[in-house]
């Protein structure tokens, strides 16, 4: 979909005949210039649809899994790492917008959840037939909520005096809050999103096997979120049950939103995780009211439209904080691993620095890659531009061939401390099924699949 063929033409300029005779334009009226993006969204349908049965079989199947003793601290921490390092040139771009909002909005951020965390604001709460007062830690857990808003508010506080410049040439235009006004009005206030409301997906070869290859690099990077949330959570570390589980999940959400259209997959987000850190709140029930909340709410197109106005910068400035901090979770893995050993400073080195050297130049040498088959093509652009892909790639080849012992890959302290070998079942029952954990543990049959909570590896089994 990034081939010149589904490219959107700028503004004014001609239409390319091959554009008009795939999606049947001629002149780009309303009716037409809908057919262009609406086809595009259902070839992502299409592509979404086929390539998310890859990340379920991986996930139900225990393929995963089976991987997963060979992954140590030294393929995890690049891989996360890279995770935030990989968007400081979007972060940039945001923020150069206006860099005093950017910069307003982290001291904002950064006074909230760390110089206030400690503070407690007094609350009102009616309990026990009468009014009680509590003292309720507002600022450590809204902090980045608390942080953007500042920013945006100063934004428009800005816009309303005429402060900022008017010309979208000039800099400070991006920090007004009005640029995007006419997609406030123009959204309905009312619209159920329904599957196919964009018609039936179509499919092609290309589109699936680059799809398949995105699939892939996303699913190297869940894994590592995963130990990163379990981390910043103050879980023990997900066992290998979770992962299957949690890939086989992503994979259906995955479905699930192509049937919808919305242009995209569901996978795990860099940025919730580093609100996790920030806001110190890790309570699923949380997450699961803010995922009824966030259903309920998307029926309102003005609410959602909303959220459009907030001005780069400011999402700039909170890209700063959460992007920066994940990158510093991938490198708290490194506290497992012998530094001092020149073995692990190279693997680290090499597969962190070739996580950003590749996909940087693949992204601006994008033609390089001609095999003669455009499907190939695709698959090796998407695989070579994804910066966790190629760092934990890198990472996982390099500790798993250059000879070293256990002790200084960290695979020891790795074992005892982080895949919770140690850990009594209480400490997994995070992790567990909701109401019918106790049904799966009882029945052993139920221990040969891969992705419940009885599930056993091998070498599980064989120690029992």
């Amino acid at each position: 979909l990034a081939l010149p063929t589904w490219q959107c033409p700028t503004h004014n300029a001609p239409v390319s005949p091959s554009i008009q005779k795939q999606n049947g334009t001629s002149p780009l009226s309303v009716e037409n210039s809908d057919e262009i993006w609406m086809s595009r969204l259902r070839e992502i349908q299409g592509a979404i649809l086929i390539s998310s049965l890859l990340q379920i079989v991986l996930g139900f199947s225990g393929l995963l899994g089976l991987v997963l003793k060979y992954i140590g601290p030294l393929a995890i921490a690049p891989t996360i790492n890279l995770i935030g390092l990989s968007l400081f040139i979007e972060a940039g771009k945001k923020c150069g917008g206006h860099w005093g909002i950017a910069a307003l909005t982290v001291c904002l951020i950064l006074l909230f959840s760390q110089y206030l965390s400690k503070v407690d604001v007094p609350l009102i709460a009616y309990k026990d037939k009468k009014w009680k007062v509590f003292q309720y830690p507002l600022f450590k857990l809204f902090s980045a909520l608390f942080g953007m808003c500042g920013g945006w508010l100063v934004c428009f506080l800005l816009t309303i005096f005429d402060v900022l410049p008017s010309k979208a040439d000039q800099y400070g235009f991006s920090a007004r809050t009005d640029i995007s006004l006419d997609a406030v009005r123009n959204s309905p206030w009312f619209h159920v999103p329904y599957p196919g409301q964009w018609g039936l997906p179509t499919v092609s070869l290309s589109s699936v096997l680059g799809m398949m290859a995105g699939v892939l690099a996303s699913t190297m990077e869940s894994i590592g979120d995963y130990y990163a949330c379990a981390r910043l959570s103050g879980a023990p570390p997900p066992p290998t049950h979770a992962i299957n589980r949690g890939i086989a999940i992503e994979g259906i959400g995955c479905i699930l939103a192509a049937l919808w259209g919305t242009g995209n997959g569901t996978t795990s987000y860099s940025q919730n995780i580093a609100a996790l850190g920030i806001t110190k709140v890790g309570s699923r029930l949380v997450l699961q009211t803010t995922g009824l909340l966030m259903i309920f709410l998307g029926i309102f197109g003005k609410f959602g439209a909303v959220f459009i106005t907030i001005p780069d910068p400011v999402i700039g400035g909170m890209f700063l904080v959460m992007f920066g901090m994940i990158a510093a979770v991938g490198m708290s893995n490194l506290q497992y691993v012998d530094l001092n050993s020149s073995r692990n400073l190279l693997i680290l080195g090499f597969s962190t620095f070739s996580g950003l050297v590749l996909p940087t130049w693949f992204h601006s040498n994008p033609s390089v890659v001609d095999t003669g088959i455009k499907e190939l093509d695709q698959v090796i652009v998407v695989l070579f531009t994804t910066h966790m892909f190629i760092g934990g790639f890198f990472g996982f080849i390099l500790d798993n061939t250059i000879p070293g012992t256990d002790k200084e890959r960290g695979i020891n302290s790795w074992k005892d401390k982080v895949q919770g070998e140690k850990l009594n079942s209480c400490d997994l029952s995070c992790y567990d099924i909701p109401f019918c954990g106790s049904v799966f543990r009882r029945l052993t049959f139920f221990q040969y699949f891969p992705f419940l909570p009885s599930y056993k590896t091998p070498e599980e089994a064989a120690s029992t």
